[in-house]
């Protein structure tokens, strides 16, 4: 069901976006060689227990999940592409690309956003994926307008994408949130003008367009969460939890 958020609820989102935002700051200065995707992991806790919120991630188990999220931050390097789960032994290197995805709850609300980030130096085929994964993610948001479909979200990612020489991720998108963090309608990152749901004031959703160099093929890996690409090339993550107004879409994120 999709719901639409009243104007306490979006001052409250507003906030935890805030906070979500910084949190993802701090994450993405403390990205360098040698740190291990399970101490950004802990650093994106201690963040969020110092302001009293609590991770949205952590234990979070949809339907479809054969275990808990074990985690407050899913870090995926270079060929993950979402939902990589942080470990002791998975070091950073040089040239590496790492996105970093998380969600906080605050005052019973939840926000979700996403950064990747490059590893010390790096070449400039990640250089340009970077680049295009933003642009691709304020491409969909700046179709988010009231009268809008869903549709038309996707089929402006997809147009901008197409421009790149990379691929959409495919079957993976965005989403409702704030009461869940996940909530109706999923937002596609390709799509027809004129298809899916209306876009009504009030509504909150979280926009992710996934890039990939070679092939938008995912695979499931055996941890029941890590999406990898199918052709081991590398892929980025962007995302952002906006509300629908009448003055056009506002990034809470």
């Amino acid at each position: 069901m999709i719901t639409i958020k009243t104007e306490k609820d979006i001052e409250i989102l507003k906030e935890g976006g805030r906070r979500l935002a910084a949190i993802l700051d701090a994450l993405a200065k403390a990205v360098r060689p040698g740190i291990s995707t399970k101490d950004l992991d802990d650093l994106a806790f201690k963040l969020t227990k110092e302001k009293g919120d609590k991770p949205a991630f952590l234990n979070y188990r949809p339907d479809l999940a054969s275990r808990p999220y074990p985690a407050s931050l899913c870090v995926s390097v270079n060929d993950e592409v979402v939902h990589g789960i942080p470990k002791k032994g998975t070091i950073l290197k040089e040239g590496d690309l790492v996105s970093l995805d998380m969600g906080i709850i605050h005052n019973g609300l939840i926000t979700d956003s996403a950064i990747s980030v490059g590893v010390g130096e790096i070449d400039d085929a990640a250089k340009k994926l970077l680049k295009d994964g933003k642009q691709a993610l304020y491409a969909g948001i700046d179709a988010s307008v009231v009268g809008a479909h869903t549709g038309d979200i996707g089929f402006a990612i997809e147009k901008f994408v197409k421009k790149t020489g990379f691929s959409n991720s495919e079957d993976l998108g965005g989403h409702g949130v704030g009461y869940g963090l996940h909530e109706d309608p999923f937002i596609p990152n390709f799509g027809a003008r004129g298809q899916g749901p209306i876009l009504k004031p009030g509504m909150v959703i979280a926009i992710e367009p996934m890039l990939c160099e070679g092939t938008g093929r995912n695979i499931l890996e055996d941890d029941g969460w890590t999406f990898i690409t199918a052709d081991g090339k590398r892929a980025v993550h962007f995302e952002h939890t906006i509300v629908i107004t009448e003055k056009g879409p506002e990034i809470i994120t």
